[in-house]
């Protein structure tokens, strides 16, 4: 295996600050991510089976994709293609279980035949790839195919033959853009070619696409490649560790996997999956739907996942010094508004009470450690109905 090279010093070494503006000046990045496998799902049924437990409406993948226009024929280059899609499975009591991304892969009549005279035979048969989180593959597996009864889906895990990728820039903007990755979405199965990428594409029975991240473009984009080979655009002084992907996250405040949303105990909503594009509203039945949609409808969401930032008293970053599973105080009141869920050096993530959280004169600290200070960070994501609601419901009560 190529030996990882990592753009940025290694984090523990470094102050955050000083990470963060190494990050900002290398350009792309891209990261394997081993906290991921892969499962696939295949069949007839494979839509109509997946569709009655995923919060997303997965129906999208049963309908002819939109138009992409490629500049340049090639056996592998689909003239259309199927953006992935986030979404998670819940328990029957509406808490999260599992989150994962789903991708469709091109299928022949989707693509120049060998001939590059025209589309490929259908071959009828649908075949979906899920990013999963690799700590609770077998579980997962299992847990769908007890669900599986006698529809028509083989379900399998095939994390030996693709790994998940993520590629992202050191701009932790809002907004990303083709300005800032040029090439990333005209690889493989995309609206252009890359000529530098042919030959990965061309003699080969599947092509392989970056995708723009399906929760937030500021996330860059992510893909399903095959094991065997590097994903297109990733070369030796881009791949870096996928701590510094984590790292985004963190400054995003987006939650990945059933460790950092704690699995049968998170409830997605406080955990931002609809802001994320995981859930649909007007799909019909799902497992859990029915304590998701009533809050959704009816209540207000007072506790949400936020970014955290950890101070000592002048207001510098203080690096391992705070665990999950830390309680979080209001100063002023000594109440308790939430809880560390995920660290990494002077960062994290918290599920709080937003009334506290974000109050401007509100001073947060870390029960036992009163002499760290915790700084709330509204992202810049959110969408501005989260913050009318609980104004309007905080002058009710």
């Amino acid at each position: 295996m190529r030996r990882f090279k990592s753009i940025a010093s290694s984090y523990l070494t470094l102050r955050r600050n000083h990470h963060q503006h190494d990050l900002q000046n290398v350009g792309s990045m891209a990261s394997r991510l081993r906290t991921r496998s892969v499962i696939r799902f295949r069949g007839p049924d494979t839509i109509k089976f997946l569709q009655g437990l995923l919060t997303n409406d997965v129906r999208r993948f049963g309908e002819t994709p939109g138009e992409k226009g490629s500049n340049l024929p090639t056996p592998n280059q689909p003239v259309r293609t199927v953006p992935p899609m986030y979404a998670a499975l819940l328990t029957p009591q509406g808490r999260f279980l599992y989150d994962l991304f789903l991708y469709r892969p091109a299928r022949p009549e989707e693509k120049l035949d060998k001939t590059g005279s025209g589309p490929g035979a259908d071959d009828g048969e649908l075949e979906l790839l899920a990013d999963m989180d690799a700590q609770v593959l077998d579980e997962v597996v299992q847990t769908f195919k007890r669900y599986r009864l006698r529809a028509k889906v083989d379900i399998e895990n095939v994390a030996q033959d693709f790994s998940c990728w993520q590629r992202y820039s050191g701009n932790f903007s809002h907004k990303s853009s083709k300005a800032e990755e040029p090439d990333a979405a005209s690889v493989g199965w995309g609206a252009g070619v890359d000529k530098s990428a042919m030959s990965a594409s061309q003699g080969n029975e599947k092509g392989w696409q970056w995708f723009k991240d399906p929760r937030l473009d500021s996330l860059g984009y992510r893909g399903i490649f095959p094991s065997s080979s590097e994903p297109p655009l990733v070369e030796a002084d881009k791949e870096t560790d996928e701590k510094n992907y984590f790292l985004r996250r963190l400054e995003k405040g987006v939650a990945e996997g059933s460790t950092e949303i704690p699995k049968g105990e998170a409830i997605p909503l406080e955990y931002n999956l609809e802001g994320l594009n995981a859930i649909s509203f007007d799909k019909g039945c799902y497992v859990g739907q029915e304590l998701i949609a009533r809050t959704h409808h009816r209540g207000v969401i007072r506790k949400r996942l936020l970014p955290l930032k950890f101070l000592d008293d002048e207001g510098k970053e203080v690096e391992q010094k705070v665990a999950p599973g830390s309680e979080i105080l209001h100063a002023a009141s000594g109440k308790k508004i939430g809880t560390v869920t995920t660290t990494l050096g002077c960062q994290g993530l918290g599920l709080l009470r937003l009334e506290e959280a974000l109050k401007k004169s509100g001073l947060l600290t870390i029960l036992g450690q009163e002499d760290l200070k915790v700084e709330a960070v509204k992202p810049d994501w959110w969408p501005p109905e989260w913050f009318q609601e609980l104004k309007w419901h905080s002058a009710v009560a």
